[in-house]
């Protein structure tokens, strides 16, 4: 009876690789198609920011997001729980797999908690990259804030993305 157990354990947990080997190597990224068509790769930060009051953290939420229809077609989106001071750009210092740090402007979004920067140039930055740091500054006295993502499984997220909007990878 036992024997028959593991045998029948063995043959579950056969079929249930197979069928994630079947799954694109998404990582921890999350696909998700919105109502009005835009379809979008969200993954959160490796490390936790600790919120404005000091008592909870929290992990900042990089998207990579593709409209089918508009311009312009790519974005990519940092989602903060505490709001920066700057009313309509900053500049986030970018990181990609160790190397040099170099700057961009992004754009402050919906009540100073989401950076938002569009073009896929900042997409085809990360497509071969494996980890991706922003850092940027919350407003004159508040401080500096720091995302870490291990990128784990993007290129897959990407190549889904433009599928799911029928148009080629950045």
């Amino acid at each position: 009876m036992m024997r028959d157990v593991a045998f029948a354990a063995a043959l579950l947990l056969a079929a249930a690789g197979s069928a994630a080997r079947a799954e694109p190597a998404l990582g921890n990224w999350r696909v998700d198609t919105g109502s009005d068509g835009q379809v979008t790769a969200s993954l959160h930060a490796s490390n936790k920011l600790i919120t404005g009051g000091g008592a909870l953290g929290y992990s900042p939420v990089l998207t990579l997001a593709c409209r089918p229809d508009g311009d312009p077609r790519w974005s990519e989106w940092l989602q903060l729980n505490d709001a920066v001071s700057a009313s309509r750009k900053i500049t986030i210092s970018v990181v990609v797999d160790g190397g040099s740090k170099f700057d961009e402007s992004w754009s402050v979004g919906s009540r100073g908690r989401m950076l938002v920067r569009d073009g896929d140039d900042g997409i085809k930055r990360l497509v071969s990259a494996n980890r991706l740091t922003l850092s940027w500054r919350f407003g004159l006295l508040s401080g500096r804030g720091e995302a870490d993502f291990e990128l784990a499984g993007l290129s897959e997220a990407i190549g889904q993305i433009a599928a799911s909007c029928k148009i080629d990878p950045p």
